[in-house]
């Protein structure tokens, strides 16, 4: 254990700041005001994607300032890793999603497919219409099934490991206030 947080603080330490909290405020205020205008009048549910996007979202809905309902879903590739595996299902929501607009909030789209994947349960369980909002989008290949575009993004980043506003290292820096860029060795 002692090793791991070794590490984490020398990945801390050494990383290269690319948003700081002011620029990731001005991205989530951009992307309040576009859900507003498309959603204001749906009565749409925002489900969050557990763990990462749980900063982004709680930083979201305080600016959305009409009627929504909030619930997660958790679904993960990663679990602590910097490689995404298999799709493991760890909660799904409890908030009925039948017949009712969706946008489902990810801190990273990534490879897409674990977007692609909660989409394809929302609809699955009757969603009206299923919407994708995202603090930001990384220059990476998409996986074939992934997601390519969100409907709503925040910000744009080169394909890096980073970390930082919910985005973690083995569970950890998800705390940091800004995204930062690391080298992995």
């Amino acid at each position: 254990m002692q090793q791991l947080l070794n590490e984490v603080k020398d990945m801390q330490k050494n990383a290269k700041c690319l948003f700081s909290a002011e620029k990731i405020e001005a991205a989530i205020n951009q992307v309040a005001k576009e859900m507003t205008e498309k959603l204001a009048d749906e009565n749409p549910v925002l489900l969050c994607v557990m763990n990462g996007a749980v900063i982004f979202m709680g930083q979201l809905v305080t600016k959305l300032l009409f009627p929504l309902q909030i619930d997660y879903i958790h679904a993960t590739r990663y679990r602590g890793e910097m490689l995404g595996k298999d799709l493991h299902w760890l909660a799904t929501p409890h908030i009925p999603i039948k017949g009712r607009t969706v946008v489902v909030i990810e801190d990273i789209l990534d490879t897409g497919l674990t977007l692609s994947a909660v989409i394809d349960y929302c609809q699955q369980e009757g969603a009206k219409q299923v919407l994708s909002a995202v603090l930001i989008d990384k220059d990476h290949p998409r996986d074939k099934g992934g997601v390519n575009k969100a409907d709503f993004t925040g910000l744009y980043v080169e394909d890096k490991f980073i970390i930082g506003y919910g985005l973690d290292y083995q569970e950890y820096l998800r705390n940091l206030p800004g995204i930062y860029a690391v080298e992995k060795s």
